[in-house]
């Protein structure tokens, strides 16, 4: 069977209305036994959500977690069950014990930003195939120790900066760099108005001190196709944001919030392309915006969930060429029950693209690198923001004392 089949048949299989097949007349339905086997460490939202992808690309199972909330467990407990009702989730009782464990062959670590680090240095030990949720890290030199490991290390070792992976972005990749639709490209344009942050266990994600603040825990992604697509390294970063409505108020254990709700990003790239991000995080929506303009072309690429009744998924990719070529217009999308399994599909393409890893097939994943500078452009974007002026990235590595 091919992988595509053999993917599609894991949708299908569970469909009740093929229940009545005996095991022994299916074939296209037929669900073949998962080649790989993963522990996630760090079971909260993220952390299911590669529960459920897991199960759902089938090429993998999950084994076993490791969490201290017990909130956390019980959650991972369910989504497996929603899979695998048979196996019982092994729940390990230290970090060591879950990386070790000879009975996997990889890791997914979703823990909390101001861990990575540290729990890099145990998963590492292990030697297995590890997946790292994004932010790589929340420090420039914690992001730095990691890439390091991961540049030296023998398996697997890919970033999760899966919005590569989302429809619109991934459509933009290749029309940008595989056919090459647009021509050279000068100018890049992005943009996110979404809900406020959610809740997190110990609510982290509030205090730039646990999360890097709001340009690392969440641009990064947006920062990391700013540079995808300029294909050069950042010369310059200049920003302004604020707190202006979210979290003014909240306190958690005595400590107040204190991370930015909105900013406005200008990067330049040292062969000339120019590009900005535009982020606001009080608006009742979830809406994303891409704008690549070269020689040849013009692309425009968004996405948007805004809860009105009836409306699922919207999305839209233009590309405008004048008389240079083709101009047409489309609407990106994975199967429904791709899209509804999280991050709108793009978890569940960069779980494929893991185990294509493993297995030795070449992919556009997220290497520790691409994580790093991703961090870098955030970083300077939030120096900026507290000084009011342009930064130099060499100046800025210079001050960290980081070579790369």
């Amino acid at each position: 069977m091919t992988p595509g089949n053999e993917i599609r048949s894991q949708a299908l299989s569970r469909d009740s209305q093929f229940g009545y097949l005996p095991e022994s007349d299916r074939y296209l339905l037929s669900t073949p036994k998962p080649r790989h086997r993963f522990n996630v460490i760090g079971s909260g939202l993220n952390g299911q959500e590669h529960i459920r992808v897991t199960h759902l690309e089938g090429r993998a199972t999950i084994h076993g977690i490791y969490d201290p909330n017990p909130g956390s467990v019980e959650g991972a407990r369910r989504a497996h069950a929603q899979y695998d009702s048979d196996t019982e989730l092994v729940v390990y009782d230290s970090l060591e014990a879950a990386c070790h464990d000879p009975a996997v062959d990889g890791l997914i670590i979703c823990t909390p930003n101001y861990t990575h680090r540290q729990v890099v240095e145990v998963a590492a030990q292990s030697g297995k195939h590890l997946l790292l949720e994004k932010p790589i890290a929340t420090t420039l030199q914690d992001a730095l120790s990691i890439t390091l490991t991961a540049e030296s290390y023998p398996a697997v070792f890919q970033v999760g900066l899966q919005y590569r992976y989302k429809a619109i972005y991934s459509e933009a990749i290749y029309e940008a760099q595989a056919r090459q639709t647009l021509g050279s490209l000068k100018f890049i344009s992005l943009q996110e108005h979404r809900l406020p942050f959610l809740d997190k266990v110990s609510q982290w994600n509030k205090f730039a001190r646990f999360s890097g603040n709001t340009l690392v825990e969440k641009c990064c992604h947006y920062f990391d196709l700013l540079n995808l697509f300029a294909q050069s390294r950042p010369a310059t970063v200049y920003a302004s944001g604020s707190m202006a409505v979210n979290f003014r108020d909240f306190e958690y254990q005595g400590e107040k919030s204190d991370i930015l709700d909105n900013a406005m990003v200008v990067v330049t790239y040292e062969n000339g392309v120019r590009a900005n991000f535009n982020l606001c995080m009080f608006a009742p929506m979830f809406y994303e915006e891409l704008f690549l303009c070269g020689d040849q072309g013009r692309l425009k690429a968004r996405e948007q969930q805004d809860f009105m009744s009836g409306m699922a998924l919207d999305t839209e990719l233009e590309i405008l060429c004048g008389e240079n070529h083709t101009s047409r217009r489309m609407r990106p999308g994975y199967p429904a029950w791709i899209e509804s399994s999280g991050h709108n599909g793009a978890t569940y393409y960069e779980h494929a693209s893991f185990i294509d890893n493993i297995e030795g097939r070449q992919t556009n994943t997220a290497t520790a690198r691409d994580g790093l500078w991703s961090v870098i452009v955030a970083s300077a974007a939030q120096q900026s923001i507290l000084t009011g002026e342009v930064v130099s990235i060499d100046r800025l590595l210079a001050d960290e004392q980081i070579a790369i």
